[in-house]
């Protein structure tokens, strides 16, 4: 029998992305991995013909015992929920890249509360990493025609209600420049330029920080709200914000003092600002400090 970790680190990466797809949290995520460690070091590694499968069989179990959990403590969350941002590299490995994407994007994660456990789980094994209708019903115990009908009723649902991506990272990064930019003047005719008519803004505080509590629509009342509330932040001692690329996309993240301060994510469909989704909860930043 080889030792479990060379075997187990090749598939961190990708356990932890299938772990935080599930479950929006950084924390989780990292918790579940972990418990995915204790089991494969403890299993009979000698009868396990693949490895991949089987951790992430064994991952995905894992969060699906955390979902319920979860979900109870966000039916008592103050204000907006968003899920944990994540600071993901610009000049990563292209298979590195290929784990993560657009899949891991906040908006999508949005979208994926919505769905039941098990459709969630499928969507996420099956539409973002592709494993075959007959792995999925090993991890769910399920029958293959159960996962096929999950898996039409999740792409259903995913596709009437995730926003459409249709800029290139170029324009997205162009945009998200301006935007942070015109927040940091408190350029209210700079913002509205930015954004969609119908913009929406979310602010996730969870009752830790200063926010909005229900989601801001339009694009001037979300000028004028970011107008008011960036300015004198930017004036906060030691503040860094920067432009960076979080959940696969470009975005903004801030630091005070050492500490994260906020995660900016946007949505950006034809030129233009359509969701602005900040993260100001420090209890939901630890995917700025990894």
């Amino acid at each position: 029998m080889t030792g479990p970790l060379p075997a187990f680190d090749a598939h961190r990466r990708l356990l932890f992305t299938v772990a935080y797809q599930m479950l929006g949290s950084v924390a989780d995520a990292e918790d579940v991995v972990q418990d995915a460690w204790l089991r494969w070091s403890a299993a009979d590694r000698d009868d396990v013909a693949d490895p991949r499968a089987y951790l992430v069989r064994v991952t995905t179990r894992l969060a699906l015992d955390r979902l319920d959990s979860a979900r109870a403590r966000r039916e008592a969350y103050v204000g907006p929920w968003l899920p944990e941002p994540l600071l993901t590299d610009e000049a990563a490995d292209p298979a590195d890249e290929a784990v993560l994407g657009e899949e891991v994007s906040l908006a999508l994660l949005v979208v994926l509360e919505s769905l039941s456990p098990a459709e969630r789980a499928v969507f996420v094994l099956r539409e973002v990493f592709g494993l075959p209708a007959a792995e999925v019903a090993a991890v769910l115990g399920r029958s293959e025609a159960a996962v096929r009908q999950l898996g039409h009723r999740a792409r259903e649902h995913v596709s009437a209600r995730r926003p459409r991506f249709d800029a290139d990272r170029a324009t997205h990064r162009e945009v998200t420049e301006r935007f942070l930019a015109a927040c940091a003047g408190g350029d209210v005719d700079a913002l509205l330029a930015a954004l969609a008519p119908d913009a929406v803004l979310l602010t996730d505080a969870g009752g830790r920080a200063k926010a909005a509590l229900r989601p801001i629509t339009g694009a001037d009342k979300v000028a004028r709200f970011l107008a008011a509330v960036i300015p004198g932040g930017v004036s906060v001692p030691g503040l860094r914000m920067v432009l960076t690329e979080v959940n696969g996309r470009p975005g903004v993240a801030a630091w005070t003092g050492g500490e994260p301060l906020a995660a900016v994510s946007l949505v950006v469909t034809d030129g233009l600002v359509q969701q602005v989704l900040v993260v100001l909860n420090p209890d939901k930043l630890a995917g700025l400090r990894r």
